[in-house]
């Protein structure tokens, strides 16, 4: 990372240095990342009240500036990957004995439980729909799920806000009509946050249901995109998504060759949102394929265990 470092010591004497190249480890490049996310431009200073000790011991307060490069020449990632490449994939069903169905997903470092309760009878009769299941779903963080251990509220704006795409993008995949007068219960918990909780959510979610064994439609999948440096990046990770560039999230699904979910939190040109959408799509695809071999690698050992 190329940084370029202005200090102001207790004295008032004000120094400077000239950009240089420094090696940093993981976590104070993501701290760097989150002082420069507002800003794209190299050259606004982003301020900071950490302070450290310089050469004479003598404590300073810094002001960064950051360059950022996310792809570097020889075109890899921050974390070795290619811009059009996901992280690595990993899945297993059946993970909580006392649920109808579960799943754990593992997008990279970001990690995701889900557990499916039902059919089963409504809770809350006022609830209670005639002609189909009523689908709920309960959205959450851990609190190690993150670097800062600070206590998350339950049902805060941003997890109700999550747990109604979740459901949303469940229900276009369940076959509600089937059980009537039913409920299904939806718990997604996020045990360690690496970028793409949402995705990781809505695929660990779909997991869960399969070993239910709830019908449905298809296999719902999710994944993201990312537009930074001029580069389409596929897969964001923490880092890349709190450079304050435009991302999208979609959910397909594949088989349909359906769309039930589109996010976008800034805004793009039309030609490099279909770019950017399509490489999503492409990732939405690869996980669908992963789960794929997941549940059939699950119905062979059913089989053996049974002796078919």
């Amino acid at each position: 990372m190329k940084l370029r470092f202005v200090g102001v010591d207790r004295s008032g004497a004000v120094w400077a240095s000239e950009p240089v190249f420094i090696k940093m480890s993981k976590r104070e490049i993501v701290k760097l990342t989150l002082l420069s996310a507002q800003s794209n431009s190299a050259t606004t200073p982003t301020k900071t009240t950490t302070t450290i000790r310089g050469g004479a011991r003598r404590l300073l307060t810094l002001c960064v500036w950051t360059d950022m490069e996310y792809v570097n020449p020889e075109g890899l990632r921050l974390d070795g990957r290619r811009p059009m490449e996901m992280r690595q994939l990993r899945g297993e069903i059946g993970v909580v004995s006392r649920a109808d169905g579960s799943a754990v997903f593992e997008m990279g470092n970001t990690k995701v439980i889900a557990a499916v309760y039902g059919p089963r009878e409504v809770q809350n009769r006022s609830q209670q729909l005639n002609d189909q299941a009523l689908v709920r779903c309960e959205y959450s963080m851990a609190n190690f799920s993150t670097g800062d251990r600070m206590r998350r509220p339950k049902g805060d704006r941003r997890s109700t806000e999550i747990s109604l795409v979740i459901r949303q993008t469940m229900e276009a995949c369940i076959l509600t009509h089937l059980m009537p007068r039913s409920q299904i219960d939806i718990f997604v918990q996020v045990l360690q946050a690496d970028g793409g909780t949402r995705s990781a959510c809505i695929n660990a979610a779909t997991l869960a249901l399969a070993d239910a064994g709830i019908p449905m439609r298809d296999l719902v999948t999710s994944c993201g995109a990312g537009y930074l440096n001029g580069t389409p990046l596929l897969d964001l990770n923490y880092v890349e998504d709190s450079a304050g560039g435009p991302d999208v999230t979609v959910g397909i699904l594949p088989k349909l060759d359906k769309v039930t979910l589109l996010q976008m939190d800034a805004k793009l040109q039309m030609d490099t949102f279909e770019n950017v959408m399509q490489l999503a799509i492409e990732g939405c695809k690869a996980v669908a394929s992963y789960i794929r071999e997941i549940l059939l690698e699950n119905t062979k050992q059913l089989e053996s265990r049974r002796g078919v």
